[in-house]
């Protein structure tokens, strides 16, 4: 496999070249910007494996980015790992329901941005390694985990690789309750140092999505625990 290529997205100089240094030091091909406008351009024209991206942009800010990147043909499962200076957890909630993998609050440690990183390139490398084909079943909800997708009542739904990864994790457990930190530890794949509420937040977004929000039909929260598939 070749050199990985990351583009990292920040208006500050000194946390562009910090991060660049790092990177590159660690084996990583690595482009910058400034500028959220540039961001897409670049994007636009040029194949990157993930983006680094912050929330505090001039003009288009990094949500706003995120949300363009998702639109995008092609880009929709590029991963992103957002940085934000912000401290409501509003703010890092809604970058994730716009499809942000991960965020780090500033000031940030450079040793967890670069685990984070080949975290999230390490399960984009085991997602083909799949081999034998394999069908989850419950109720009206079918999985095909070799070809990543999920159906309820024929109607194929689109979800995104944590979704996807959450919701397979609570099919093969079914019946058992998984709670917050193991779930976090399985399908984010290292010591998450942010909340356990980035759980819930992708947990509601699968509701939403499977139909399940409303119904209550497939996925059981266990307060104080976790979830866990009827």
């Amino acid at each position: 496999m070749g050199q990985r290529k990351i583009l990292v997205v920040d208006d500050e100089e000194h946390i562009l070249e910090l991060i660049k240094f790092n990177l590159e030091k660690n084996g990583f091909e690595v482009y910058t910007s400034d500028d959220g406008e540039k961001c897409i351009e670049f994007l636009s024209s040029q194949e990157v494996d993930l983006v680094v991206l912050d929330l505090m942009l001039p003009g288009m800010d990094g949500l706003e980015v995120c949300k363009k990147i998702r639109r995008i043909d092609g880009l929709d499962k590029l991963p992103i790992i957002m940085l934000t200076a912000r401290g409501e957890e509003t703010d890092r909630i809604l970058g994730l329901e716009l499809g942000a993998d991960d965020y780090l609050t500033k000031p940030f440690s450079v040793r967890e941005l670069l685990a984070r990183i080949k975290a999230v390139l390490r399960r984009i490398e085991d997602t083909p390694r799949i081999k034998n084909s394999k069908v989850l079943r419950v109720k009206d909800l079918e999985m095909d985990t070799e070809k990543h997708v999920v159906m309820i009542k024929g109607k194929v739904v689109d979800l995104t690789l944590k979704e996807f990864e959450l919701l397979k994790i609570l099919i093969e457990n079914r019946g058992k309750v998984l709670s917050r930190n193991l779930l976090l530890d399985e399908v984010w794949g290292y010591e998450y140092f942010g909340e356990t509420r980035t759980v819930d937040v992708h947990i509601r977004h699968l509701r939403k999505k499977i139909g399940d929000d409303e119904s209550g039909e497939y996925i059981e929260t266990i307060r104080g625990v976790g979830y866990k598939i009827k």
